[in-house]
Parts: C-alpha cells; structure tokens; sequence
C-alpha cells in the first residue's frame, strides 16, 4: 500500500461533539483533507508547538516525552496513520536509535504533537484518505480571512482556540500592543493558553 504524506492545515472547533476539537490534515500533493477529532488537551499540545510565540513555562506532556527522547538518543523519524476502525485513526511512531528502528503504538493526536516537536513528517495510506478524506471547498473571497467557511483556520500559525467567541476577542481591541504584550505573557505564566491565543490573534491583526 503505498504511502501519502499530509500536513496540518489547521484546528477547528468540533460542532459535532462537545469539548472536542478537529484537527485537519491536507494532502500534501492533493486536495483531499483528512480531518480527525481530538480532545482539548491534545489540541493545545499541537497548537503549542505550532505556535512560535507561545512558550509554556513547564513542558507538557509531549515536551517532556521530547525531552527524554533527546536525553537517550531517540528519534522520531516519521508518523504513520496505519488503520481506521469505526471511525477512529490507529498511529504508529517510527523511532530510531543506534541504527535500530522500532515501532510504537500511539493515538493519532499524541503521535501527530510528537511529529511537530522532532520535525518528522506524517503519512497515511493512499486506502484510508481514499476511505475518509473529503474535499473543503473555499471561494476566492474568503481566502485571505483568518477562517475559511467551514471554520477550519486557514493556516496553522492563525490557530486560536475559541473560534465562536467573538466577544472575547473583540474585548481586547481597547488594550493598547503593549497592554496586549503584558497580558500575552501574564495568560502564558498562568498556562491559559486559549486566553494566549486569542491575545496573540489580536497583536497579530495589529
């Protein structure tokens, strides 16, 4: 079965299950997108480590695992999206150390927040796209806004978390960049990274 590589298009937020978040994939030499449902905290994680401007104070969970990979001289080397089962996504991650390669099973948001932090890149099979990607279809006056029309973010570095909370964001349109600046990394220090994002979109408008 031959192999598709993907990248990540951006995060939404889930209308069809609460509390949860989609993360969608893009066919790399395609236009087929592969959206699969994942938690909030996984959803941060990978947020985070989109985000260049967003610096947690402590490692979470996928940073630490990062951390003692580089300590023993592992390295991720790719992730791959192997099965598809009642509407959940089996993952493999391709590690290697000492020339040894091994292969682990992991959830497919852990192992895609692991792919971010070694650089490594994310395949699936050509089967599984053909089973479950869908085609988003944008038009051209929608293409330069911050979100397309079905609510997925045009690019991952426009990421913010409450994609409905437009009061939210516009309550910080009065605060002035360096306002916004204190407050970007006070919401940082308290690890409220939604409240980060939505500060970080505002600046980025400026």
């Amino acid at each position: 079965m031959s192999l598709v590589k993907l990248t990540i298009k951006g995060i939404s937020y889930s209308q069809t299950q609460n509390g949860a978040y989609a993360l969608i994939l893009n066919e790399v030499d395609g236009e087929r997108k592969l959206p699969i449902v994942i938690g909030a905290f996984e959803a941060q994680s990978i947020a985070i480590a989109l985000e260049k401007e967003i610096k947690p104070p402590r490692p979470l969970t996928h940073d630490l695992f990062k951390s003692f990979a580089d300590r023993f001289d592992i390295v991720v080397k790719q992730i791959i999206i192997h099965k598809l089962v009642d509407g959940v996504f089996y993952s493999s991650i391709i590690c290697e150390r000492d020339k040894i390669e091994e292969i682990i099973d992991a959830r497919t948001s852990d192992a895609i927040a692991l792919a971010l932090r070694f650089s490594a890149p994310i395949f699936t099979y050509k089967n599984i796209l053909d089973k479950a990607g869908i085609y988003l279809n944008t038009h051209p006056e929608v293409e330069n806004k911050e979100l397309d029309e079905d609510g997925v973010l045009s690019t991952p570095e426009t990421f913010g978390f409450d994609t409905d909370n437009a009061s939210s964001e516009n309550s910080y349109k009065k605060f002035s960049l360096s306002e916004l600046q204190d407050m970007l990394e006070h919401a940082v220090q308290e690890e409220d990274y939604e409240k980060a994002a939505r500060i970080r979109d505002e600046i980025s408008k400026r």
